[in-house]
């Protein structure tokens, strides 16, 4: 009898733990950088949002981290990437050089840019279905909340 294909994931536990983890970096940049963006943002309404929108990256990376546990995987110390900590740097400057919403907007944007990128890549593996649906669930959000980013930046220009 062969292997039943609703049930089997062709990828193997180690590249479903790569794969996790990669998208929780991402989550990490976008966590500290809605942060650090939201609090230079002089929108008050737009700060709310960051805001809020950090504590989601937050819980969408408690998800996944979870779903590594579930998995057998307990050492999870996971930071950002190094070009989303320079992209953090790069928005500091452009925010010290008078840059304004529309410029701390367009950052962000590309920040969301590489979020979508990363589910992206994610959700072409063969994940088992649990994580495929919890990851197109979080990546629904994240199309909406870049289409959100890029709409204020727009109006702002």
């Amino acid at each position: 009898m062969g292997k039943d294909p609703m049930t089997t994931a062709t990828v193997t536990n180690k590249e479903m733990e790569e794969t996790v983890r990669s998208v929780i970096q991402s989550l990490i940049d976008g966590q500290e950088g809605f942060q650090q963006i939201g609090e230079k943002l002089e929108d008050p309404t737009l700060r709310k949002y960051f805001a809020a929108e950090s504590l989601t990256r937050a819980s969408f990376r408690g998800d996944l981290e979870t779903v590594l546990h579930t998995h057998g995987v307990h050492d999870i110390k996971e930071h950002g990437t190094a070009s989303g900590a320079m992209h953090r740097t790069w928005a500091e400057v452009k925010s010290n050089l008078g840059g304004g919403d529309h410029t701390l907007l367009e950052t962000a944007e590309q920040g969301e840019d590489a979020a979508k990128k990363a589910y992206k890549e994610a959700l072409e593996q063969d994940l088992p279905l649990p994580v495929k649906q919890l990851m197109t669930t979080q990546y629904v959000h994240i199309q909406e909340s870049h289409d959100y980013v890029k709409a204020a930046r727009d109006s702002r220009k």
